[in-house]
């Protein structure tokens, strides 16, 4: 079992993502005016900093967990055979989160005792 990414890799991109909307939100240069000014407009601009951080965390959170590729399918979680196969491909499935979409990498395992079908990682 492997991550499909490391904890570098990951925080660079985090970090990528957050410097990119601070930019937007709370620009550097002091002559730039600062966007809204109700406390309203202060939250929806917290709402929009966390739709771009939050799915981007979930997306490496999740490339990082050491299921997140396997080389064995283990047994399978209908009838309990050993005789699981991994397909062929990772595929890119989008999930929607609280916070937006995020996508995936998952494998795809299938039994040959039961056609029955799953997700080796369990997502």
């Amino acid at each position: 079992m492997a991550a499909l990414t490391n904890r570098a890799a990951a925080r660079k991109r985090l970090r990528q993502t957050f410097e990119t909307m601070l930019d937007q939100l709370v620009p550097l240069d002091e002559n730039v005016p600062l966007k809204g000014r109700r406390f309203i407009d202060f939250e929806r601009q917290a709402d929009e900093l966390k739709r771009a951080l939050v799915p981007t965390f979930l997306e490496e959170r999740a490339a990082l967990d050491q299921q997140a590729q396997v080389s064995e399918p283990g047994l399978c979680p209908h009838c309990g055979s050993d005789r699981a196969y991994l397909e062929k491909d990772d595929r890119q499935v989008e999930v929607t989160s609280r916070d937006g979409q995020v996508v995936l990498s998952k494998q795809d395992c299938r039994c040959r005792a039961c056609n029955g079908s799953f997700s080796p990682s369990g997502s």
